[in-house]
C-alpha cells in the first residue's frame, strides 16, 4: 500500500512516496516521467518513513549529510534497477559520464539505455542521477529540469556555501 507528503526543499515541494516502510518515489514539482498523483496513495504526512526522508534530506541539504540511509525500494526493469544501484555508488561531489556509467554496469555500448533508465530514477536527490553529465561534462537531460542540475551539482561542489 503506497502513501505520500509532500516536503519543502531548496529544489521547491518534494513529493515523497512509500510502499509499506520503504521509500519507493521522490519525485520534484514538474518533473518529466512524474506519475500521476493517483498512484502515490493516500496523503500521510505524519508516516515515519517521510519523518525519517525529511530529516535526511534536511541534512543533506544544510551540508551534514553526504549519504542517505533511509530504506529504499524499487520498481522498475532488471536492467533500470541495476542502473538505479550504481547511482547510489557515484561519491558526493563527484560526476560522471554514461558512458563511463555503462561501464559500470556492464555494458559499455548501453551508453543511451543507461541514460533512459537514469531518467526515469523514481528517487530523485536520495539516488543521485544530477551527478551523471554528458562525455564532455556538458549537462544533459535530467528529470527535474537543469536549473535543479546546476543548483543540485553546485551545491554539493561547495559553490553554494
Amino acid at each position: 500500500m503506497r502513501t505520500h507528503a509532500v516536503v519543502d526543499s531548496p529544489c521547491g515541494p518534494l513529493t515523497l512516496v512509500a510502499e509499506g516502510e520503504a521509500l519507493c518515489g521522490l519525485y520534484m514539482v514538474d518533473q518529466r516521467h512524474r506519475p500521476h498523483e493517483l498512484t502515490f496513495g493516500s496523503h500521510d504526512p505524519g508516516a515515519e518513513i517521510f519523518d525519517r526522508a525529511e530529516t535526511e534530506l534536511k541534512e543533506y541539504f544544510a551540508g551534514q549529510r553526504h549519504e542517505f540511509e533511509v530504506p529504499l525500494v524499487f520498481v522498475g526493469t532488471p536492467f533500470q534497477q541495476l542502473v538505479w544501484a550504481e547511482l547510489r555508488r557515484i561519491p558526493y561531489g563527484t560526476t560522471i559520464s554514461y558512458g563511463r556509467l555503462a561501464d559500470r554496469v556492464g555494458n559499455p555500448a548501453a551508453s543511451r539505455a543507461v541514460g533512459l533508465a537514469n531518467g526515469k530514477n523514481p528517487i530523485g536527490i536520495i539516488v543521485p542521477c544530477h551527478r551523471v553529465v554528458g562525455s564532455t561534462g556538458s549537462l544533459t537531460g535530467y528529470g527535474g529540469g537543469l536549473e535543479r542540475k546546476r543548483y543540485l551539482l553546485d551545491f554539493e561542489q561547495g559553490a553554494l556555501f
